[in-house]
């Protein structure tokens, strides 16, 4: 039986071909926290080790235990307006707890009665009763140092009567000068069911409208809900005061320690003397995060106007270690050992400039031709702000040696580009990539090309998590020019990748999450392009179930060509069965042709289900899957795993 693995690291990409991760890492990491002394709970990546089974219990001094009946009179069919009620009560919460002693017991009843009218009032109840005995007493009669262990477990009976529910009756939202607001919107409105959460919410969502108009300062001053219980209807009477008109003033830093404040403030991005508004605020906190080097970041405007009427920008930042390194080790019984590691900095010359120097190698002890090895060496350096807060430059020289089954290639890569962020969702790119590499493939031995290439790309991004979403969509458009010079080759690179992701449900506990892809190259022959800019499917971050680069052409040796024209797609489900667990459903489709018309080749399909466990650097993931239009040469399923959802 024959089988494809591939371990991946984030949504996308292959990590190494064909291999499983071993945890020479993590089993170090215990030898030396071991070693130190007794066990103890240890934590690696979110993941807590050696926790004793039962969480350490907190001693109750002079423990009292009770028992809780729950009534709530009148209609309520869908059982809603009680199990709110139930969820405000710690009483019926914490019924399997005992309280210290009898003040224990009436402190958390007198707290129960006012969670319970909260509740009521949040459900439009304003004519509602609460009562609540302890051992057949009135809470409101008992001294605060009543004895109740006459009867132990203690009787508790929490009797509610809702009432009816009121409606809102006359709304008048103004300011001092008889300017009206308009909260229709926000369901503040004559005849809507009068919840006090809709009051806050209104009133909340006003204050931020005010505020985007360019009022700093924006608040209610006067509020006077009256409920008339005859008509069963709340009279809502709300004063605003707007405050001025004010622009943004200069902008502070503090906590700044080797990041340079006047870059920071820069980064910051607040424009002075442009109109208030909390949403640049907002941006400035996200732009100020995505440096990576402060562990902290907050952005607000001042509690007051400076002397010429502009609201000052205070940002505080905390910094995080900008040194930093890393080792890895894997392993596989096919393709040997492999080792990786890693050092960087992030703040390089004071103004957040990362620098990364990494390498890896595998395929150590299954061959002893260097030439069979797969290798990788890499400098990677990114300015932030060099046209404004908004862009930012990188630069990267690598050299590889990879040998998937497609071709073998040893190259020496080098690039640089700059990307913009039009939007926050919203980022455009540009750079030239210059490569050298000896390729060997279906129709080269030994080829020695040069590459130049232009990659302009757009992306849209609204997905509201990047490891793990479950709303959003993401677009991606690649045109990239380039011309092989020892060839005299020249064509055009165009890939397009789209991704939705819907919860269908409110606790978006089931995630439907569907991918389409498409790409040609035009302007050269199959043979003309470099093998590793050549479009293939199959494997991990593709069509589960088909080894990695196995779908499309294959030469007379059966061995994948690669080809100019790519059409793929997958759909999952993901389903939370609990707060860490989960599993997938998923079909993934596509295909590969050797020409730009698809008329020589068709899909290949296929299914399977994944695992998935949440950590807080995201979900990792197992998926097996199987072809559905197995051919020759390809595998009877496919084991895949990486951090990340597959898309």
């Amino acid at each position: 039986m024959r089988y494809a693995r591939d371990i991946k690291s984030g949504a996308r990409g292959r990590l190494w071909p064909r291999r499983v991760s071993c945890a020479l890492i993590l089993a170090l990491t215990l030898s030396l926290a071991l070693s130190a002394g007794p066990a103890r709970a240890l934590e690696i990546f979110g993941l807590k080790l050696f926790e004793p089974d039962e969480a350490e219990t907190i001693e109750v001094v002079d423990p009292l235990s009770y028992t809780v009946s729950f009534t709530v009179d009148g209609a309520d069919p869908d059982g809603e307006l009680r199990a709110a009620l139930e969820r405000a009560s710690q009483l019926v919460q914490g019924a399997d707890r005992p309280v210290a002693g009898s003040i224990g017991l009436i402190q958390r009843a007198n707290g129960d009665f006012e969670q319970l009218v909260g509740a009521l009032y949040e459900n439009a109840r304003y004519a509602g009763r609460v009562r609540i005995l302890l051992d057949g007493r009135r809470l409101s009669e008992l001294p605060p140092d009543a004895d109740l262990r006459g009867a132990e477990p203690v009787p508790v009976q929490i009797s509610v009567k809702p009432g009816q529910p009121f409606r809102f009756g006359e709304v008048s939202i103004r300011n001092a000068d008889g300017q009206t607001y308009d909260t229709s919107q926000d369901g503040l409105v004559p005849g809507a069911v009068a919840k006090s959460t809709v009051i806050l919410t209104a009133e909340k969502a006003l204050i931020r409208r005010l505020e985007g108009e360019g009022h700093p300062f924006a608040q209610i001053v006067e509020r006077d809900v009256v409920a008339d219980h005859e008509r069963g209807v709340i009279d809502v009477a709300l004063t605003v005061e707007a405050g001025p008109v004010a622009p943004f003033g200069p902008t502070a830093v503090d906590g700044a320690e080797s990041v340079d404040s006047d870059f920071i403030a820069m980064m910051a991005g607040v424009p002075e003397g442009e109109t208030y508004d909390p949403a640049t605020l907002t941006a400035a906190a996200r732009r100020l995060r995505a440096l990576e080097v402060f562990s902290s970041v907050t952005v607000r405007g001042s509690d007051s106007l400076s002397a010429n009427g502009a609201v000052p920008v205070d940002v505080s930042v905390a910094e995080r270690k900008h040194r930093y390194l890393g080792l890895g080790a894997t392993f596989s019984s096919t393709d040997g050992g492999g080792m990786e590691a890693y050092w960087g900095h992030r703040n390089l010359f004071g103004r957040a400039e990362k620098f990364r120097l990494e390498g890896s190698v595998s395929g150590l002890g299954s061959t002893s031709e260097a030439e069979d090895l797969a290798y990788r060496g890499a400098a990677l350096f990114e300015k932030p702000g060099v046209l404004g807060p908004a862009s930012k430059f990188t630069s990267r020289l690598e050299v590889e040696q990879e040998n998937p089954d497609a071709f073998r290639r040893f190259s020496i890569e080098g690039a640089v580009g700059l990307s913009y962020e039009l939007t926050p969702e919203q980022t455009v790119s540009a750079g030239i990539v210059v490569e050298y590499a000896e390729l060997t493939d279906s129709f080269n031995t030994d080829l020695e090309t040069i590459t130049v290439a232009l990659p302009l790309e757009y992306v849209r991004d609204t997905r509201n998590d990047k490891l793990n979403p479950s709303s959003g969509t993401r677009l991606a458009l690649l045109f990239e020019p380039a011309h092989e010079i020892n060839s005299g080759s020249s064509f055009v690179k165009l890939r397009a990748e789209a991704s939705a992701y819907r919860a269908l449900d409110a606790e978006k506990r089931f995630v439907l999450a569907g991918r389409v892809a498409a790409g040609s190259i035009y302007g050269a022959d199959l043979a003309d392009v470099p093998a590793n800019r050549r479009f293939y499917a199959g494997g991990g971050g593709s069509v589960r179930g088909y080894g990695f680069h196995d779908i499309g052409p294959r030469d007379a040796a059966g061995q994948p060509t690669g080809g100019l024209s790519l059409l793929e797609t997958s759909a999952e489900l993901r389903i939370q069965l609990t707060d860490t667990i989960g599993i997938v459903p998923f079909f993934d489709a596509g295909l590969v042709s050797a020409g730009n018309q698809f008329s020589d080749t068709s899909f290949k399909a296929g299914a399977g289900l994944g695992l998935r466990y949440l950590t807080p650097f995201g979900p990792l993931r197992v998926d097996v899957a199987l072809p559905l239009n197995k051919e020759a040469g390809d595998p009877d399923y496919g084991l895949y795993a990486g951090i990340g959802q597959a898309f």
